[in-house]
């Protein structure tokens, strides 16, 4: 399975029926219960008699990739004479070759290395029944499958909100612009540049944002709290995601105010006064 081996050994061919018993625990017992000294040599309460700790192994997400890593010990097969066995995962490593150098075994090959496990189970024991046979690929897809549609509509609405909100800033920005159409000729006459003319506008729209913003900053901080089952190794609070959301909302904002703020820039004096 790929889990690394951070101290001591792995199990061997030795630790069979007859040989004293042995463990491997995970990196969370290891830092929990042994923070300042060697777990290797200490016997776990797991079973009579106690098992000797002979080695140490990264941690794994066994209950779910959404889920913390939780307390793991592994122990022997052949020293668990009493278990029930009555179904039991079987992991295949497919070895690469040139034509395949990433392990990654095509349909018509899978269904080939399908029929070859079962026969070797059923060579073991002909009453054997062996499931369908699932790439690991397909496994993590499975497994993040909810996760990943609840993502995807999350992020729909959250689009459609952002291109409600620029239109919005645009529409009141370029009727606020339509509105002052003869106070900005009346500015320009009187020698206001066009670069004052856009600041004011830029301004007026920013301005509201600001406010906008804010208020939905404070309202998010007190409504994240409902999203966090959703959330995976982020806080409900997480600072780089409230300061990245409301940076992007600022900056369509600021292109929702600019383009009619460029408008009112090009906007002639006598046509305006002449209008009014």
């Amino acid at each position: 399975m790929g889990i690394q081996l951070r101290a001591g050994r792995p199990f061997a061919a030795t630790d069979g029926k007859e040989a004293p018993r042995v463990a491997i625990i995970n990196e969370t017992i290891a830092k929990q219960f042994f923070p300042i000294e060697d777990p290797i040599g200490h016997r776990l309460w797991v079973g009579r008699p106690a098992p000797t700790i002979v080695g140490v192994v990264g941690d794994t997400r066994n209950s779910g990739l959404d889920q913390r890593v939780s307390y793991e010990v592994y122990l022997p097969i052949l020293q668990q004479p009493g278990e029930d066995m009555l179904m039991s995962t079987l992991a295949v490593r497919i070895a690469s070759d040139h034509n395949n150098p990433a392990g990654r075994a095509s349909p018509s090959a899978l269904a080939g290395l399908t029929t070859a496990i079962r026969d070797q189970v059923r060579s073991i024991d002909p009453n054997e029944t062996v499931f369908p046979v699932i790439k690991m690929d397909e496994r993590l897809s499975n497994a993040v499958a909810e996760r990943r549609f609840q993502t995807l509509l999350l992020g729909f609405f959250a689009a459609v909100a952002l291109v409600i909100a620029a239109v919005g800033i645009y529409g009141v920005i370029s009727y606020s612009v339509s509105r002052r159409t003869h106070e900005i000729g009346v500015r320009m006459a009187l020698g206001a540049q066009a670069s004052d003319v856009l600041r004011m506008v830029v301004w007026r729209g920013m301005s509201l944002t600001l406010i906008g913003v804010t208020l939905g900053l404070a309202a998010a901080l007190a409504l994240t709290r409902v999203l966090k089952n959703l959330l995976f190794e982020v806080s409900v609070t997480d600072p780089g995601t409230f300061a990245l959301i409301a940076l992007l909302l600022i900056g369509v904002a600021l292109i929702a105010s600019y383009i009619p703020a460029r408008r009112a820039t090009k906007v002639d004096p006598l046509q305006a006064l002449r209008h009014e």
